[in-house]
């Protein structure tokens, strides 16, 4: 904790803490005599129904307040909303996405985060590598769940290799410990060809299944490899045969464990599935979705959103002409779903336009990591007609402003045509290709990603 306490940068009207006269810039030192650590300190003492909370005014008086909320928000909002710093990643991933960043690009995308705390702020997968005892002991007793967790394989030397960390290996034990406390868990695998495939998949695979049911769910996803791997581990792209071979494995895990426990548990990524050129599961073999974030189940889950949007709808005869642009590896289904509107509403005309991804890589299909020059380098002098649609997974979180920094307003006058940003449910897709999308329906809350955009990269 700061020596000056976690300054107050808002309180709400109307709040406690604005009936307690406390205003931007006091600080608060502690409650019921404990310093607070973090956002989860304050939540978890704050959760009472009377508590002694010590505040240093902005005039640097000292205050102790009394307060009675009965388990009610205090409705303070700090400068910091962790109420700490990030914690950055000490490995050195042979797969981390942001070592094979270009130079130049705004000083944001280098941060590599692998902080506990924002996988349960924002499902955030970090490796343990980091976390202390202490950090393992507050988790089980403020009871945060879920942990989601780069496991990426269970063999410890291998670990070791794979996180260029010599206590990767024994940070696999924190699982164990998270287990017995009965700590809901999430894995991911990322996978590197040659290294923790085959063999190694089918180990993590069994030893993690041992944590159910307090592992809720694994997913595996092929590594993201950009051009600019210049100097970083030699690894190479997953054909289609090697992707039929993981699939494989993770079908046979499937059926064998939901034998046991009625849970799938561990997942292909859509990305698999679309390089192994084979067709997605069926609904009920997703869980639930619980993978959501790793791209597993986004197409899937898209199509019977569409379905269901369409199957409420009444057909029109309007005319208007539209375009859509996407990742090249997602965009065969949004033309199948493009059609599966038009049988609908016969008088669209939706044009779908793959973009290849010059800027980081032809490898990389996905529509999150499409730029502002590539869409508009590809996009001239094609057929847009009136709108153009794009996924908000193109976007920085929040804005209107592409990996690239060029923004909406740039591709909008570079094209001549207005851009729609649409958003991520089957009938938000529904909605955009049939009508514009407008200022106050957009939404860029919450995901960096898009069933538009077909999957995610991971790290």
């Amino acid at each position: 904790m700061s020596k000056r306490g976690h300054i107050i940068k808002a309180v709400d009207t109307g709040s406690i803490a604005d009936q307690l006269e406390l205003e931007p810039g006091d600080a608060v030192l502690s409650i019921d005599g404990h310093e607070l650590e973090d956002i989860f300190d304050y939540e978890y003492y704050i959760n009472s129904e009377s508590i002694l909370m010590a505040v240093k005014k902005n005039n640097g008086e000292e205050w102790e307040l009394e307060i009675e909320n009965q388990y009610e928000d205090l409705g303070i909002t700090f400068e910091n909303g962790l109420m700490s710093e990030y914690r950055s990643c000490r490995n050195k991933c042979i797969f981390c996405f942001i070592d094979q960043m270009p130079p130049g690009m705004r000083e944001t995308l280098y941060f590599k985060d692998d902080d506990s705390r924002l996988s349960f702020l924002q499902g955030n997968y970090v490796t343990l590598t980091n976390m202390s005892d202490h950090d393992i002991d507050r988790i089980i007793k403020f009871k945060l769940a879920p942990i989601n967790i780069s496991v990426h394989t269970t063999n410890p030397s291998l670990r070791c290799q794979m996180l260029h960390n010599r206590f990767a290996g024994k940070a696999l034990e924190k699982i164990q410990k998270l287990y017995e406390a009965e700590i809901p868990m999430n894995g991911q695998i990322v996978l590197c060809k040659g290294v923790n495939d085959g063999k190694e998949l089918e180990r993590t695979i069994e030893d993690l299944s041992k944590f159910l049911p307090y592992m809720e769910s694994v997913s595996a996803v092929p590594v993201g490899m950009s051009k600019y791997r210049d100097g970083l581990y030699p690894l190479q792209p997953f054909t289609g045969e090697d992707a039929k071979e993981i699939v494989t494995i993770i079908e046979r895990w499937q059926k064998k464990l939901y034998k046991t426990y009625g849970n799938h548990f561990i997942h292909a990524s859509d990305e698999l599935y679309i390089l192994a050129g084979q067709p997605l599961p069926e609904e009920d073999r997703y869980d639930g979705y619980i993978q959501l974030e790793n791209g597993v189940g986004m197409l899937r889950l898209l199509e019977g959103e569409i379905k269901a949007a369409l199957d409420r709808m009444t057909g029109d005869d309007e005319i208007e002409e539209i375009s859509i642009a996407t990742g090249r590896l997602a965009a065969p289904y949004i033309e199948q779903h493009a059609r599966m509107i038009q049988e609908k509403f016969p008088g669209r005309v939706i044009h779908i336009y793959p973009i290849t991804n010059v800027f980081f890589g032809e490898q990389i299909t996905v529509a999150g990591l499409i730029t502002g020059q590539d869409l508009m380098g590809q996009l001239k002098g094609k057929t847009m007609g009136k709108r153009l649609l794009l996924p908000e997974c193109m976007f920085r979180s929040g804005e209107e402003v592409f990996l690239d920094d060029l923004t909406r307003q740039d591709v909008q006058n570079a094209l001549q045509v207005q851009v729609d940003i649409v958003k991520s449910s089957g009938q938000d897709f529904v909605q955009a290709v049939l009508g514009p999308v407008t200022d106050n329906e957009a939404s860029y809350e919450g995901y960096e990603l898009n069933t538009l955009g077909g999957i995610p990269f991971n790290q």
